[in-house]
C-alpha cells in the first residue's frame, strides 16, 4: 500500500483530467484516452482485467443526477477513492467496483440533499447521520447492507482532507465502526454462502456430464447442418437472380415439391417450430388442434429463397405457396423442428433425448451446452468465476507418462484472490469431466472467435449485431435459464429434475455456489453420492490436491474451513440424535457417548429442546476436531489409539488413513444407524460368495468369519436404534 498522497484540497481537480492518476492499465490502451474528471460519465473498463466484469459494473454516468451540487460531490468522492490510499483505513477503490460505490454514496448524498435542501457536507451533524442510519434500519435491510452503505459516511470524514469541497467535520459515531453502528456482527471464518443440497447439485452434475457427453455431438451436428443450409440457400438464390420472376418461383416451387416428397418418403411431416415463434401458435384447420406454427425459415432454406431479400417470394403469403404447403400437411401432417440431424436416445430412457432440431432451439441448446460446461468446470475444479471466465482456448494440457497413459489433466488461467489487480497466472490439475467440458466449449466458441476474433472460453454465443463479446455477470441467469430447462424437457411437474428449495419455489443459483459446495462435500463428505459419481474416490483434503490443491486460488484452505464448520454440523448432529434416543455402536460408542451425555447435562436442556446452541458448540468442539466421516465407520481421532497407524509409514500423521481403517477394532471407530446400509451391502457381497461352488476350504473360512463379523456389527447397530 502506498504512504498518504498530498491533499487533493489545495486546489480543485481540473476537469480535464484523467480520472485515474497512476493505475495500471490494460494492454493497447494510454492514459490519455481515459475518461476525464469533468466527463458525464466515467468509464474504467481500461484498468479492470477480469474477464467477467460486466460494462456496467464499470462505468458511472453523472448526468443521470438531477442535482449538480450532488454530482459533483460525487465526482469528487470517486476521484479520492479511485486514486488515494489511506493506510490503515481505505485502500484505493478498485475500479471495477466504481458503479458500487457511485450507487451507495449517491443514497447518502441524496439523503442530505434533501434534509438540508443542498449538499452542503460542512452543515451536516450527527442528528442527521442518526436519521439516515435509522432511515437505513427502517427500509428492512439486512444489517451487512446497512453498514456497507454507512461505510460512504466514515470516508467522508477520513478523506476530508483530499476533497476539494471539504468532507465531514467530525468523527461520525466516534469509537464505532459501520458494522457496530448497524449492528452486524462478522463471524471470522463464516462462509455466508450457502450450499447447494445433494439433491440438487446430484442431478445438476448429472445432467450437465450428460449433455456433455451425450447431447453435445448432436447440438454440433445441427449446428453443421444449420451452416450447410444457409450456404445452399444463399447459393441458390444467388443463382436464382439471373432468372426473372416468373422463373425464379417456378424454380422454387420445383425444390419445395421435390422437398416436400422427400419428406413423404421417409414418412416424415412438413416442419413446424418446436414453440410458438414469436407468440404464435398454429390452428390444425381439420382437427382444430393447436400446435406451433409452420417453419418457413426452414421451408425456405430448402427452397433457396431469401425472403428478406424478396419479401413477395416468402411461401406463407399468396404469392408464394400456402396451398401447397397445406396440401403436404393435409397428406403427411406435421413434425416439431423438421431439422434431419438424428437425435441420440437417452440410454437411462430408450427414448431420443429430445425432439428434433429447429434454428431457434438450436440456438438455446447451445447456451444451455455452454451453461452445462460452466456447471462442470466451476464444480470439479473449484474455480472462482474470474478465474472461470479468464481462461482462453488452449488452456488445457495433459502430462502423460512414458507409455502415453493420461496422468494429469492442466487448465492454465488466471487467479485473482489476494493476488495484483491484473491477476497471476494460474494453474489448476484437474480430472477427465473437466477436459472433457474445455474441449466442448472450445468447439462452442469457434463460431464467436471467427465472427469477432475474441479468444475467450466464454463468448456470448448470439452473434446478433450490439450483442457483447463475453458472457461476464449473464452466466447467472444463463444458469438459472438451465435449471429451468432441465424441469422442462426432462421432468414433471410432479417430479422435478432439480426439487424447489425449502419454500417451495425454484432454486436460483449464483457462481459461488459451486466453490462452496464442493468445498464442502470434500471436507465432509468424500465417500458420498457426488463423489461416486465423478469418482474421485478420496478420503481427505490432501488426496484431493491433484484436483485444486496445487492452484495458488487459496481452495484448499477453503476446503480446510469447511471441514472445520462440517465438524461441528456433525458433532451436533450427534448430539441431535442422542437426545432424541438413538444409541451408538463400535468400540468408541461408550466414550463418545459418555462425552455427549456429559454436554447435555452441562446444558441442562429441557426435553425436546436444546438450550444454548452456541454454547453446545463450545462444549463439543475438542470432540468435533477429531471427528472424520466414513463409509463403514466415523473416526474420533486419536493418533495414540488409531489401528490405521499402525500400518502407516509415516508415524507423524495427524489425520486418519480411511483406506486402513478396522472400524470392528480400532478404538477410534464410532458406528451409527446411517452405516447401516453400507455394513448390510458387505454382508450380502459376502453371502453371494459363500454361494460359489469353487471356493477353497481357507477361503470359504475366511468369508464365514467376516460374515460373522459383519453380522455382530449389524446387531449392534439395531440394538443402539
Amino acid at each position: 500500500m502506498s504512504t498518504l498522497a498530498a491533499p487533493l484540497s489545495s486546489t480543485l481537480v481540473p476537469n480535464d483530467d484523467p480520472v485515474l492518476v497512476n493505475t495500471l492499465l490494460r494492454p493497447g490502451f494510454v492514459r490519455e484516452d481515459l475518461s476525464r474528471f469533468g466527463d458525464d460519465s466515467w468509464d474504467l473498463g481500461p484498468a479492470v482485467f477480469r474477464e467477467n466484469a460486466r460494462r456496467c459494473h464499470v462505468t458511472v454516468h453523472f448526468a443521470t443526477i438531477p442535482a449538480v451540487q450532488v454530482a459533483w460531490r460525487l465526482r469528487e468522492y470517486l476521484y479520492a477513492r479511485l486514486n488515494i490510499d489511506l493506510p490503515g483505513h481505505r485502500p484505493r477503490l478498485p475500479p471495477s467496483s466504481v458503479r458500487q460505490a457511485f450507487n451507495r454514496a449517491r443514497r447518502f448524498f441524496a439523503f442530505v440533499q434533501s434534509e438540508l435542501g443542498n449538499c452542503d457536507f460542512g452543515r451536516i451533524d450527527q442528528n442527521l447521520l442518526d436519521r439516515y442510519a435509522k432511515a437505513l434500519r427502517d427500509g428492512h435491510r439486512r444489517p451487512v447492507v446497512i453498514a456497507q452503505l454507512l461505510e460512504v459516511v466514515f470516508d467522508l470524514y477520513a478523506y476530508r482532507a483530499h476533497l476539494p469541497t471539504g468532507g465531514l467535520r467530525f468523527e461520525p459515531w466516534p469509537g464505532r465502526t459501520p458494522s457496530a453502528v448497524a449492528g452486524y456482527r462478522h463471524v471470522a471464518g463464516e462462509n455466508r454462502t450457502p450450499r447447494l443440497p445433494e439433491d440438487v447439485i446430484g442431478p445438476l452434475l448429472s445432467w450437465s456430464l450428460k449433455y456433455i457427453t451425450l447431447f453435445a455431438p448432436d447440438i454440433f451436428a445441427a449446428r453443421a447442418e444449420l451452416m450447410r443450409l444457409e450456404e445452399r440457400q444463399t447459393a441458390l438464390a444467388a443463382d436464382d437472380a439471373r432468372f426473372p420472376h416468373h422463373e425464379r418461383r417456378a424454380r422454387h416451387r420445383v425444390r419445395l415439391e421435390a422437398y416436400l416428397e422427400d419428406r413423404r418418403r421417409q414418412g416424415r411431416g412438413v416442419p413446424v417450430w418446436t414453440t410458438a415463434h414469436n407468440g404464435v401458435w398454429r390452428t390444425d384447420p381439420r382437427s382444430g388442434i393447436v400446435t406451433p406454427p409452420v417453419n418457413w425459415l426452414l421451408l425456405h432454406q430448402c427452397a433457396g429463397i431469401n425472403a428478406c431479400a424478396e419479401k413477395k417470394a416468402h411461401l406463407q403469403l399468396a404469392t408464394g405457396e400456402p396451398a401447397l404447403v397445406a396440401r403436404a400437411i393435409d397428406a403427411i401432417g406435421t413434425e416439431p423442428g423438421g431439422m434431419d440431424t438424428p437425435i441420440t436416445s437417452d440410454p437411462d430412457t430408450g427414448a431420443p433425448w429430445r425432439p428434433r432440431f429447429d434454428a431457434k432451439t438450436l440456438v438455446h441448446e447451445e447456451r444451455m451446452l455452454q451453461a452445462a460446461c460452466y456447471v462442470v468446470c466451476a464444480y470439479l475444479t473449484g474455480m472462482r468465476d474470474c478465474e472461470l471466465q479468464a481462461m482462453r482456448p488452449g488452456c488445457l494440457s495433459v502430462v502423460r507418462s512414458a507409455d502415453g497413459i493420461i496422468e494429469r489433466h492442466h487448465v492454465r488461467s488466471v487467479s485473482y484472490k489476494s493476488k495484483s489487480r491484473q491477476g497471476e497466472p494460474a494453474e489448476w490439475v484437474t480430472i477427465a469431466p473437466v477436459a472433457e467440458a474445455i474441449r466442448v466449449l472450445e468447439q462452442l466458441s469457434e463460431r464467436a472467435f471467427a465472427a469477432r476474433g475474441s479468444d475467450t472460453l466464454w463468448p456470448v454465443l448470439t452473434l446478433n449485431a450490439g450483442t457483447k463479446n463475453h458472457l461476464s455477470a449473464e452466466i447467472v441467469r444463463q444458469l438459472n435459464a438451465y435449471l429451468d430447462h432441465l424441469n422442462a424437457l426432462f421432468g414433471t411437474a410432479g417430479a422435478p429434475v432439480i426439487p424447489p428449495d425449502p419454500y417451495g419455489a425454484p432454486w436460483r443459483i449464483t457462481t459461488r455456489h459451486f466453490r462452496r459446495t464442493i468445498a464442502w462435500h470434500i471436507a465432509n463428505r468424500p465417500f458420498g453420492t457426488i463423489a461416486g459419481m465423478i469418482q474421485y474416490k478420496h478420503a481427505s483434503v490432501a488426496a484431493f490436491e491433484g484436483y485444486a490443491g496445487s492452484s495458488r486460488s487459496g481452495f484448499r484452505a477453503e476446503v480446510e474451513t469447511e471441514r472445520r464448520l462440517g465438524q461441528i454440523d456433525d458433532i451436533l448432529a450427534y448430539f441431535d440424535d442422542r437426545q432424541a434416543g438413538a444409541g451408538l455402536s463400535g468400540p468408541a460408542a461408550t466414550r463418545i457417548g459418555q462425552a455427549l451425555d456429559a454436554a447435555a447435562d452441562a446444558l441442562h436442556p429441557l426435553p425436546g429442546m436444546i438450550a444454548d446452541r452456541g454454547r453446545l458448540r463450545t462444549i463439543l468442539a475438542s470432540s468435533a476436531r477429531t471427528l472424520h466421516a466414513g463409509i463403514l465407520a466415523d473416526c474420533f481421532f486419536d493418533p495414540a489409539t488409531a489401528a490405521c497407524l499402525r500400518h502407516a509409514t509415516d508415524q507423524d500423521r495427524a489425520v486418519p488413513m480411511i483406506a486402513l481403517c478396522e472400524p470392528t477394532r480400532c478404538p477410534n471407530a464410532c458406528i451409527t444407524i446411517r452405516h447401516q446400509s453400507s455394513w448390510a451391502r458387505a454382508a450380502d457381497d459376502a453371502r453371494a460368495l459363500l454361494r460359489e461352488k469353487r471356493l477353497s476350504g481357507p477361503q470359504r473360512t475366511a468369508l464365514m468369519q467376516d460374515l460373522r463379523r459383519i453380522e455382530t456389527v449389524l446387531n449392534g447397530i439395531s440394538k443402539a436404534s
